[in-house]
């Protein structure tokens, strides 16, 4: 289980959920530092900031620690900071961002993007892949489909042929 605040809004938040999510089990602490958002006027994180208060709940807390990045000059700040990098729905196909992760040594999770066919995903992971990172993660996140009352829709069907046809590890 990955879990942990979609934003990092405070500290003290931070630590309350994280503290929380550590008792149900979870073994992967998240928290956006860096939030890309549909509105401009919506709360983006805190930044630096942010990931300076997961690596410190990370550690008290003896979780490893995942957050997104967003912009290719960005990752090496969420190198020096977090454990795993997130690339969002929103930044699958951002293939600076990916070549860049390429040449890194930590694991990537890679979110299927909402409208993302399979064969676009594997291209995406291929980015990292090809730049000699092998600790890609791809996980299928969900789809826009034509239901207006959830956000996203599992694409459960997708899993097994991702697996099949790409050697990283899937999560839903």
């Amino acid at each position: 289980i990955i879990a942990g605040p979609c934003a990092i809004e405070s500290r003290e938040v931070l630590f309350s959920v994280a503290r929380e999510v550590k008792v149900v089990g979870a073994a992967i602490l998240r928290g956006g530092a860096f939030k890309p958002r549909t509105s401009p006027y919506s709360f983006k994180g805190l930044g630096k900031e942010g990931l300076t208060f997961l690596r410190e709940a990370g550690t008290e807390l003896d979780m490893p620690t995942i957050t997104e990045v967003t912009e290719h000059r960005d990752v090496e700040i969420v190198y020096n900071y977090a454990d795993i990098f997130q690339i969002g729905a929103r930044n699958m196909q951002n293939f600076t961002l990916l070549t860049e992760l390429g040449r890194t040594d930590r694991p990537v999770l890679l979110k299927r993007g909402m409208s993302a066919t399979l064969e676009a995903w594997l291209s995406a992971a291929e980015y990292v892949l090809l730049g000699g990172n092998e600790r890609v993660i791809l996980c299928e996140r969900g789809i826009r489909t034509f239901e207006t009352v959830t956000r996203n829709t599992p694409d459960l069907s997708t899993v097994q042929p991702a697996k099949a046809r790409s050697p990283p590890p899937v999560i839903v």
